[in-house]
């Protein structure tokens, strides 16, 4: 009974509910974090000091997401994008599936490769609404995509986005008692990207293979560009490659993203006169996922105050008798629902680390088993939940012409076919290795 009116489990269970009603995100957080709160015995006063006090633990994220916002709105004034738009359009001829590849390509190299993560989703996919529109294709097949390619090149990846993920698991499972580089774990969770794949291979293939009809609205004046490449096409593109590698370099992607804005006005590929309306366009573009993540961290902030989650995570041991297969499922749904609510499978990792390692030593769990279903217990949520960045982005772009629902087109297939897998697949290699 304890278990169930955990103050965790309350909060998560009324986000989801709250979201589904169709309440905004920002709002469903904030309550769900006050109603922790009080669940909790804290007091009102101290419910919002902490909410308000947690929030800066996403400063970081927050600022990326504007700056990276600010970079997409550049590429959209160089015309690059709608270039890439219309080639893609040429590329595919008329085949839905090769769109879905091509997109899907697009999104992993946002996470390694050119690391804007979601940002180049609401200047992508504008354009080619009116293809999507003409093909029949349901967007839900879409924003599993995107959503694939932004979650499984972090996880399997140590590169880029993924290289920050796996260092974060690699350091915190050491500090906490189990020796493990980020060598170990890119050799461990290759098997939670086989499940990531069967879950998108699903949704394609078979969840939403049929035509979906929409209808044609317009909602933006459509620019009619050359398909050829030009002198400042070249430089956005080369000031992408200076956001990664500065990235790489200094391991801050705030800074990445300022040196690439830095070439793109150094050389006059767009008049530095435009700056203020390019930084007034990256906040519309990704200022309202920055300032959920923001809100996410305070929602974080207010559960690890309240100790609700060691709770949890103790109530839950007596259970595991001493199986590694029982006491995995239980780690990896408590995962699920702490991810789901935080929103961020980053922000997870410590929270999990002090919790789970632990177990994995009484319990005599492998490096290779600790570290997947470790891994799979942070990232499960991040696709699915109304938080995240790797669903507001997707819902971002579909939802252009107002025919895309975040919670319903976005969210819940996202959770059903990715999550699903994870657990799956997790669970498989706590068998194999």
């Amino acid at each position: 009974m304890e278990l169930i009116f955990n103050p965790v489990i309350i909060s998560v269970i009324l986000l989801c509910i709250l979201c589904i009603c169709r309440v905004n995100v920002l709002l469903a957080l904030i309550l769900s974090a006050v109603a922790a709160g009080k669940f909790a015995g804290m007091h009102a006063n101290r419910i919002m000091d902490v909410f308000i006090a947690g929030m800066g633990q996403n400063s970081e994220t927050a600022l990326s997401y504007i700056l990276l916002g600010t970079f997409a709105a550049a590429m959209a004034h160089t015309g690059l994008a709608d270039v890439l738009a219309k080639r893609i359009t040429l590329l595919i001829k008329n085949n839905k599936f090769v769109l879905l590849l091509i997109l899907t390509l697009l999104a992993c190299a946002s996470q390694n490769i050119i690391p804007v993560h979601i940002a180049f989703i609401p200047v992508i996919i504008p354009p080619l609404i009116s293809l999507m529109n003409k093909l029949k294709l349901d967007r839900r097949a879409v924003a599993s995509a995107l959503v694939f390619g932004l979650v499984t090149p972090y996880i399997v990846f140590p590169a880029g986005f993924g290289l920050i993920f796996q260092r974060l698991i690699a350091d915190n499972m050491t500090l906490n008692g189990i020796s493990v580089t980020v060598n170990d774990v890119w050799k461990s969770v290759w098997i939670l990207g086989v499940g990531l794949l069967a879950g998108l291979l699903w949704a394609v293939f078979v969840s939403y293979r049929k035509p979906r009809v929409y209808e044609n609205i317009p909602f933006r004046e459509e620019r009619r560009r050359s398909l050829r490449f030009t002198g400042s096409h070249y430089i956005t593109l080369l000031a992408a490659a200076a956001t990664l590698l500065v990235q790489l370099w200094t391991k801050s992607l705030p800074l990445g993203a300022l040196i690439g804005l830095t070439v793109i006005f150094g050389t006059r590929a767009i008049n530095p006169e435009k700056m203020d309306t390019l930084i007034n366009e990256g906040i519309g573009l990704m200022g309202y996922v920055a300032f959920v993540m923001l809100v996410a961290a305070g929602f974080a902030g207010v559960l690890k105050s309240t100790s609700s989650i060691d709770v949890l995570v103790n109530g839950l041991i007596p259970f595991m008798a001493g199986s590694k297969l029982l006491a995995s499922c239980l780690m990896l749904l408590t995962g699920l629902f702490i991810t789901i609510g935080i929103g961020t499978s980053f922000g997870t990792i410590p929270i999990l680390a002090v919790l789970f390692v632990p177990i994995f030593v009484s319990l005599g769990f492998s490096p290779a088993q600790a570290i997947v279903v470790f891994a799979a217990s942070a990232a499960l949520g991040d696709a699915g939940s109304p938080a995240s960045g790797t669903t507001l982005g997707p819902s971002a772009g579909l939802n252009a012409d107002g025919q895309h629902d975040h919670i319903k087109d976005t969210c819940i297939p996202t959770f059903l076919h990715y999550n699903i897998a994870l657990i799956i697949f997790a669970l498989l290699g706590v068998i194999i290795f």
